[in-house]
Parts: C-alpha cells; structure tokens; sequence
C-alpha cells in the first residue's frame, strides 16, 4: 500500500484570480481539491509546507491526505503552476479518488549502481531517453519511484521496461512495444588501448626523428666552422 503524506490546510472562501492573488499576498498558496464526484473546495497551503513536499521525490505520485477544518481528503496533485520569475509554487490543483480508481500517473526513473557499471567508468555516457514513466495503477500500489539498475551495463547496453519489475496491478500505459527508458552511449571519442599505444608509439618516433635532424644539423654547423678555419689559416 501506498504510503500517505499528511498536509495541513485551510478553507478559503472565495474563487477567481483576485481571491488567489489576495492569498498569495496572506502569504499562503492557492489550490483547489476536486474529483470523485465531490463539490470542489477552495483550500490554502503553507508555501513552507509545500515546498517541502516539492524537494522530495515524486510528488505527482504520491497519496496526499489534506486535513482542511475537521475533514480529511486523500488526493492526488495534478497541476502544479509555478511563478515564471521566482520559480515558486503559486497554485495547486489536487484530485480525490476512490478506493477501485484506476489512475495513469508519471512516475519518475532513478539510477543506482553507476559505479558499477563497466561503460560509465570506461567513459560512457548515461542517455536518459524517459525521466518519467506513465503507469497505470490504482491509488494505493503507485511507485513512488522507478529505480534503474545499472550494475554490469556496458558500452551499448540499453534498459528497456521489461528490464523493470514493477508491483503487482502497475503497468505502463504503452503496452504495444518494449520501449527504451535508457542506454549506455559511446562517447564523442573513445580511445581503445591499442589506439593509445600506436600513438605513444608515434610519438616517440617523431621525437627521435627531431633529435636525430638535430644531430645532424649540429655536425654539419660544427664541420663548417672547421673549414672556415682552415681557409683562413
């Protein structure tokens, strides 16, 4: 079963964008509670409270229960709007659900294990190809994160969604093919240890070619000077 978070709030009385700029100015955030064939209700939050639950994993996934006056309601977030300057929350939106509700939800993917992976520590790159999985699940068996292991992943190495045990009664809502989540990448240039070595041994090569032109430069300025001794002599 899901894990709940629990979250305080407070009624508000009125709708429209000037009663949520007003509660903006109160210092509180704005948000609505609907669904489950329910009358919505106007709440506000503690932005300290909210930001919080926004520096942990997976908010969208997880079962909220907002206790507002003397109820309790279990709620999923569905929208988030944030302020274009200052990046904070300005608006929620939370949505009821029942016990047999069916829900598609974005679950975000996490890596473990890169450590352990022989294509990162030979250079690869990690391509994330999905940052978040949409699952179908009901309310109480939604993951809160979809963790990757990358143990043993070489150069080439990709993780598709049948790599992923997910709990019993999740699927993924695209279920017609076996799609890429993410892959181990070359890098833009990847030296193999022979490459390496033929170009150590070039080099080498080129410095004892210098050394020897200057040998022979030096005897052949040295030579000079020893004719010109004698002529003058």
């Amino acid at each position: 079963m899901a894990e709940v978070t629990p979250i305080a709030a407070q009624t508000r009385q009125r709708a429209g964008k000037g009663a949520a700029r007003a509660t903006r100015r109160n210092g509180r955030v704005p948000a609505v509670i609907y669904g489950n064939k329910e009358e919505t209700l106007l709440i506000s939050l503690d932005p300290l409270d909210l930001s919080s639950q926004l520096r942990g994993p997976g908010f969208f996934a997880r079962v909220f229960e907002i206790q507002v006056d003397k109820g309790k309601h279990r709620v999923l977030a569905r929208d988030l709007q944030l302020d274009p300057v200052s990046d904070r929350p300005i608006h929620v939106d939370f949505m009821r659900f029942s016990a047999g509700t069916r829900l598609n939800i974005d679950v975000q993917v996490t890596f473990e294990n890169e450590a352990a992976s022989p294509g990162l520590k030979r250079g690869g790159v990690l391509n994330v190809v999905r940052h978040a999985i949409e699952l179908v699940c009901s309310a109480d068996n939604i993951p809160e994160t979809i963790s990757i292991d990358l143990s043993g992943l070489e150069i080439g190495g990709s993780i598709h969604i049948s790599d992923v045990d997910l709990p019993a009664g999740v699927e993924p809502t695209i279920s017609d093919r076996d799609f890429t989540i993410a892959t181990i990448a070359a890098p833009t240039v990847l030296k193999t240890l022979e490459e390496e070595e033929a170009e150590a041994a070039a080099a080498a090569e080129e410095e004892e070619r210098l050394e020897g032109e200057e040998a022979v430069e030096g005897e052949e300025a040295e030579g000079g000077k020893e004719g010109e001794g004698e002529r003058g002599n």
